[in-house]
C-alpha cells in the first residue's frame, strides 16, 4: 500500500540541522505529500534550518523557543491564520542543563530538573492544548522518547526520568484527546549521532553497544524514524494511539 499524506498539513518542531531526527521525519512527511510548517530555535539556528525548510517547500517557517513566553502560541496563531487547521504535529525537543545532565540524578538541582521537564515534557502538553482546536476533524501528535525512559542507561542520567514522564504524558493525552479524534504516540529511536546526542557523555560507546547487542546489529537512521513517523500520522495508523513505538533494531527486547 502506498503511503500518502497528500492534503495533510503538519507542524514539525525540533529541527536543528540536516542530521536532526526531526528533519528525517519532516523529509518523510514531505515526500509522502504533506505540507509542513517548520520551526527553528532562534536566530543562531535559523541559517541551518531555513534552507532545509525551503527545500521542503514549507510555507510557514518560524522561530520557536518554547522557553520564551508566547513563542509556541505565535506558531499556532500563524497556522490558524494561514491554514485554519492542522492534521499532525511532531514534538522533537529535549533539554537539560549540562551540570544536571552530566551528574547523578541524586544530585540534580531543583532548577535543572524543572527546566528539563518544562522543555522536554510540558511543552508537549502545551503543544497538544494549542493543537486541539485546530484538529477539529481529528489528528495526530507525536513526541520523541528513548529507551532510557524504561531502563537505566549509562550517562543518560536526568533525561531518563524526564523521558519516562514524557511517555506517561503521551499515554494520558491519548486518552484525554481521544474524544476529539486525536491520536497521541511516542517514537523511541535507537541512538543516533545528532547534535542533541553530542551532549551525552560516552555516546560513541553507547552506539557500539547497540550495534553489538541489537538483533539487527545496526544503528537506526533518521530516515528509519521518519518512515515510522509518516506511517503514524497517516490514515493507515488510525487505530494506533497511546503507544511507544521502538525504532531501534530490536534493542529493547534484549535483556
Amino acid at each position: 500500500m502506498h503511503l500518502s499524506l497528500s492534503g495533510k498539513k503538519g507542524l514539525v518542531i525540533g529541527v536543528a540541522n540536516e542530521t536532526s531526527i526531526a528533519y528525517g521525519c519532516a523529509r518523510a512527511f514531505h515526500d509522502a505529500g504533506a505540507e509542513l510548517a517548520l520551526t527553528y530555535l532562534n536566530a543562531k539556528a535559523e541559517p541551518f534550518v531555513r534552507p532545509l525548510a525551503e527545500a521542503l517547500s514549507c510555507p510557514i517557517i518560524l522561530p520557536c523557543d518554547v522557553e520564551t513566553p508566547g513563542a509556541l502560541d505565535a506558531v499556532f496563531d500563524q497556522i490558524e491564520r494561514d491554514w485554519g487547521r492542522l492534521d499532525f504535529a511532531l514534538h522533537s525537543i529535549a533539554f537539560a542543563p549540562a551540570a544536571d545532565l552530566h551528574g547523578r540524578v541524586t544530585d540534580c538541582s531543583p532548577e535543572g530538573f524543572a527546566r528539563a521537564m518544562d522543555v522536554s515534557v510540558h511543552s508537549f502538553i502545551r503543544m497538544a492544548r494549542l493543537a486541539e482546536p485546530l484538529m477539529d476533524k481529528g489528528g495526530t501528535l507525536l513526541s520523541m522518547s528513548y529507551y532510557g525512559a524504561e531502563k537505566v542507561v549509562d550517562h543518560y542520567n536526568l533525561m531518563g526520568p524526564v523521558k519516562a514522564a514524557l511517555e506517561a504524558t503521551t499515554r494520558s493525552l491519548s486518552v484525554e484527546l481521544s474524544g476529539s479524534g486525536i491520536r497521541v504516540n511516542s517514537l523511541s529511536p535507537g541512538p543516533i549521532q545528532t547534535r542533541a546526542a553530542s551532549g551525552i557523555a560516552h555516546f560513541d560507546a553507547l552506539m557500539e553497544k547497540t550495534v553489538a547487542k541489537a538483533p539487527s546489529h545496526s544503528l537506526t537512521s533518521i530516515d528509519d524514524v521518519g518512515a515510522m513517523a509518516a506511517f503514524l500520522v497517516s490514515d493507515g495508523a488510525r487505530s494506533v494511539t497511546g503507544d511507544i513505538l521502538y525504532i531501534d533494531g530490536g534493542y529493547h527486547v534484549i535483556d
